[in-house]
């Protein structure tokens, strides 16, 4: 988590401080660089056990059928192909990511899959979304807001264009509860994931990157007054595996 608050006009990348307007470029190329080892990404980060907090994650979401979801920072396509099950033929999905290398791998697994109809797939800025106000009754983030500039405007906008009563959901890497496991966890994150990012992907540097964004993140309770700041009701959150990643709930009323 953060030790310090960055200068004026810096923002976090990782551990290092960097210009606001750089880091988003900084982000791009790290995720144009995992993009084709996303799920052994997130199966290094996770120890596997990613595929289950996500499958929870949308079993648990406030959607029905004929609904119309918007599953931002999409990646691969993992939570928009859950979604899809959920709101049914009657209802949509739109797959968001301001990266387009990961959006075209998410697109290209999709049809992998047989999955064609009911999605749309649009590159765009989650501090900027490009829908209409109330025009989603879903709007979820999963392991993509801590990668956001400006969480805040992100938070903001996910209100912005949910419909009264809709729900945002935010799947995240935490702040790890339990004190005898926090070493344990640090000992991976920054000794093996590196390396095992070096031999897998050859690539530690984005690795190491994704291991420190985790800790400068905000911690659940903060999290949640984020969201309460950005307008949302009724903001809770529950912890998985220890707190090693939370799920934080609003609603737009």
């Amino acid at each position: 988590m953060s030790d310090h608050d960055p200068r004026p006009g810096t923002t976090h990348f990782g551990f290092r401080d960097v210009r606001v307007e750089e880091k988003q470029k900084l982000v791009g190329e790290v995720f144009s660089s995992v993009a084709r080892k996303y799920d052994l990404m997130n199966d290094l980060m996770s120890l596997g056990i990613h595929r289950a907090w996500k499958r929870y994650f949308v079993a648990t979401a406030q959607v029905r059928p004929g609904d119309r979801a918007l599953d931002l920072a999409g990646g691969t396509g993992d939570i928009a192909a859950l979604l899809r099950d959920r709101v049914g033929d009657a209802g949509a999905v739109v797959l968001g990511d301001i990266n387009g290398e990961m959006l075209r791998v998410g697109r290209d697994r999709m049809i992998d899959r047989g999955r064609v109809s009911g999605f749309d797939y649009v590159q765009c800025n989650a501090e900027k979304l490009p829908f209409p106000d109330a025009s989603f009754d879903l709007v979820t983030i999963a392991f993509g807001l801590r990668n956001v500039t400006d969480k805040d405007a992100a938070l903001r906008e996910m209100h912005r264009v949910l419909k009264v009563g809709g729900q945002a959901r935010v799947l995240e890497f935490s702040e790890v509860k339990a004190e005898w496991f926090k070493p344990i966890y640090d000992f991976h994150s920054f000794n093996v994931l590196p390396k095992l990012g070096k031999l897998f992907a050859g690539d530690p540097g984005s690795y190491q990157y994704l291991a420190e964004s985790i800790r400068k993140h905000p911690p659940q309770d903060e999290l949640k007054s984020m969201m309460q700041a950005a307008g949302f009701e009724r903001c809770s959150y529950k912890n998985l595996s220890a707190g090693i990643v939370a799920i934080h709930t609003g609603y737009a009323v």
